[in-house]
């Protein structure tokens, strides 16, 4: 999960808020939404951080405060996010992000500013994510299924690609890899504009981790 820097809504969204009796079943702007959701994502779903694309098929519009709990923020662009399918029509051991989260509150919304969300989450190096919140590593578990084991396993090829990337860099210099380009790294996962890496954010966190070491 990674911090979400929201965008301009859509001019479709504003438009039909303003109509009489509009609600989210009749809005018939979603193809848009859904690309406004994705470019400011990069691309990635905003639990898991798989890849998503702008499709009814192949991504889902998530309401992070649920339509039925919530109807007065069916609309509201803050709380829109782009996830993944999470496992549709999967028993629900196997369902992740906004199919298992159903209903269920977050404490965390990665589209606010004001939760910090890139601050609570750690990483295993089994790919497995985790929180010293133990109501929010609850969450992560039993709401939104993150450490399902295909995710972990993805998540754990990105963890190893950097250390591998750690080793060599090392043998390469005979010494300690420099700061700079760790850094260098760092924004190799995370600058840009554009679509990011799934799991990206695993890269980021071992190489902030990194740079935390060197300045003890």
């Amino acid at each position: 999960m990674r911090m979400i820097a929201k965008g301009t809504e859509p001019p479709s969204l504003i438009a039909h808020r303003k109509d009489t009796h509009s609600d989210y079943s009749n809005y018939s702007g979603k193809d848009a939404l859904r690309e406004a959701l994705i470019t400011e994502q990069r691309g990635l779903c905003c639990y898991c951080m798989r890849r998503i694309r702008n499709s009814p098929t192949t991504m889902k519009i998530e309401h992070w405060h649920s339509q039925r709990r919530y109807q007065a923020e069916q609309l509201r662009y803050q709380n829109l996010l782009g996830a993944c399918l999470g496992g549709q029509r999967q028993p629900p051991q196997k369902q992740h992000c906004d199919t298992r989260k159903g209903d269920h509150d977050l404490m965390w919304n990665p589209a606010n500013p004001n939760h910090h969300v890139e601050t609570r989450i750690d990483y295993g190096a089994d790919g497995s994510i985790h929180s010293n919140d133990v109501e929010f590593d609850a969450q992560l578990n039993d709401v939104l299924n993150l450490n399902l084991s295909f995710l972990k396993n993805n998540r754990r090829e990105v963890f190893n690609g950097i250390l591998e990337w750690w080793r060599y860099e090392k043998a390469r210099l005979r010494g300690p890899v420099p700061r700079s380009r760790i850094e260098r790294q760092r924004d190799r996962w995370q600058g840009g504009t554009g679509e990011l890496q799934p799991y990206c954010q695993v890269a980021v966190w071992l190489l902030n981790q990194r740079l935390e070491n060197m300045a003890q």
